[in-house]
């Protein structure tokens, strides 16, 4: 079965790492969830990937603040797609996290999404966007998600425009 892999660094990663969950529950897209770490539990990740790729993981999404190589560390264990999502908390607002995940050497490639809750969207997005490269029904669903945002907005706009005509 293909899936998304959500990996996150830590457990007070979850509140963000779960706005990702949502979406891909929202496009029946199957995924499973961990708890490891590129520096406190380096083998378990590396083996975890491995053992996630024999079981149809398509896309690894990653989320981890400040050094943030979990990422990374994924990447260099796999050919699959990996969406990296830096995370905030740190004192430097999670810049530091977004340093570390884009920075990669050439070859190892990360996809770098936003810090935090966007970043953890629009990771899931993406992770369903890949998946549909070869799934017509997730292919049909993010045509369907996407007509109902444009009409969101359109009329989001006709109230504002009917606002500024008073």
């Amino acid at each position: 079965m293909k899936f998304v892999s959500i990996i996150m660094g830590s457990k007070s990663d979850y509140e963000v790492v779960y706005e990702a969950a949502k979406i891909l529950n929202e496009f029946g897209a199957p995924y499973e969830m961990i708890v490891s770490s590129a520096h406190r539990s380096p083998a378990r990740t590396a083996k975890y990937v491995a053992d996630a790729e024999k079981k149809g993981a398509q896309v690894f999404i990653c989320a981890a603040g400040m050094a943030a190589h979990l990422a990374g560390a994924v990447a260099a264990n796999t050919t699959k797609p990996v969406l990296g999502v830096p995370l905030g908390g740190s004192a430097l607002s999670g810049v530091d996290a977004l340093y570390s995940t884009v920075q990669m050497p050439a070859g190892i490639p990360v996809a770098t999404l936003a810090i935090g809750k966007a970043g953890a969207k629009n990771a899931a997005y993406l992770a369903v966007q890949i998946l549909a490269l070869s799934d017509e029904v997730l292919s049909s669903k993010l045509k369907v998600d996407r007509a109902a945002k444009a009409e969101a907005l359109k009329k989001d706009s006709e109230q504002i425009e009917v606002l500024l005509e008073d």
